[in-house]
């Protein structure tokens, strides 16, 4: 070979050198701490994995920011060469390696879920993982929430929930500072009053008598039928007309959700002022039907 032609190599092979570096310089490896960026899991390590986002160098992921879900194979939720996203928690180093998680990536993800559930008033289901003196500790997609135990449809055998799947709704929702606690009893509370309508006669128990009106429980929710509300005839003393354990049929006549209240009637089931209180028995064996007249003057109003 002449010395023509080794020089012309040499040029064509320096000029691709030299292109190829300021192709690289040109080329933004710009990674930030907090950046969401995609990429494909390129090897396994004993303790975590090698990530390729497109940067000079692999990214790495520790095996404790893989995912929420501590159980298992963790190789199963990070598979090689399917496209993952994941987020930066480490910046460059000198090599131009960034610490990634998707753990981290997947909490964000779920309070954002959280804020939109609570937002529009929805219910969730949770899983009971452990029990304190307190109440519950629950799983809600990878977050540790917390249900007090008066907020709980079961308060005494506390132990016999742990595995247990609870209709939940939220009292707090903080993603600053962590906290999710939850109620079993306002889920349950919401899911009667859907349930429930203006007009409908529900059969109930007395559960307490003061001077303005009696509490009376039904299919899990508690009613109150104001002293005003029982009779057309005015009454002067409550705890001469029911007794606590007393089984009786009353209308819905409001319900506000918001407040938690409903209100109930059986002045509406009367035929007469004061029959509630002539012949209550009468009103209540033919309670339905009497509804159902009083119902339609109810809703013509």
């Amino acid at each position: 070979m002449n010395s023509k032609s080794t020089r012309s190599q040499a040029n064509k092979v320096s000029f691709s050198m030299d292109d190829f570096a300021k192709a690289l310089e040109e080329h933004s490896y710009e990674f930030r701490k907090g950046q969401v960026v995609r990429g494909k899991v390129h090897n396994y390590e004993n303790d975590g994995a090698y990530v390729d986002i497109g940067g000079k160098s692999l990214a790495y992921i520790p095996i404790d920011e893989v995912s929420l879900q501590t159980s298992g194979d963790w190789a199963e939720v990070l598979p090689l060469k399917e496209e993952l996203d994941f987020l930066i928690i480490g910046d460059q180093d000198a090599d131009g390696q960034v610490t990634l998680s998707r753990r981290q990536l997947e909490i964000k993800r779920t309070w954002e879920e959280v804020a939109k559930l609570q937002e529009d008033g929805k219910s969730l289901q949770v899983s009971v993982v452990a029990v304190n003196k307190g109440g519950v500790t629950v799983d809600l997609r990878g977050l540790r929430g917390f249900i007090p135990r008066s907020h709980l449809s079961e308060r005494n055998d506390l132990d016999s929930l742990i595995g247990q799947t609870l209709t939940v709704t939220f009292l707090e929702a903080n993603q600053d500072t962590n906290k999710l606690v939850l109620s079993q009893r306002e889920a349950s509370r919401s899911a009667n009053f859907n349930q429930l309508e203006i007009g409908q006669v529900v059969e109930g128990k007395i559960v307490s008598i003061k001077p303005f009106g009696v509490f009376v429980e039904f299919e899990g929710s508690t009613g109150l039928l104001h002293i005003k509300q029982v009779s057309q005839t005015f009454i002067e003393s409550l705890g001469a007309v029911f007794q606590i354990g007393q089984q009786i049929k009353a209308m819905i006549i409001d319900l506000d959700e918001g407040k938690g209240r409903i209100s109930l009637s059986t002045r509406v089931l009367e035929n007469h002022p004061g029959e509630m209180l002539e012949n209550m028995a009468d009103v209540m064996d033919s309670a339905e039907a009497r509804g159902e007249r009083a119902k339609q003057k109810l809703l013509q109003q």
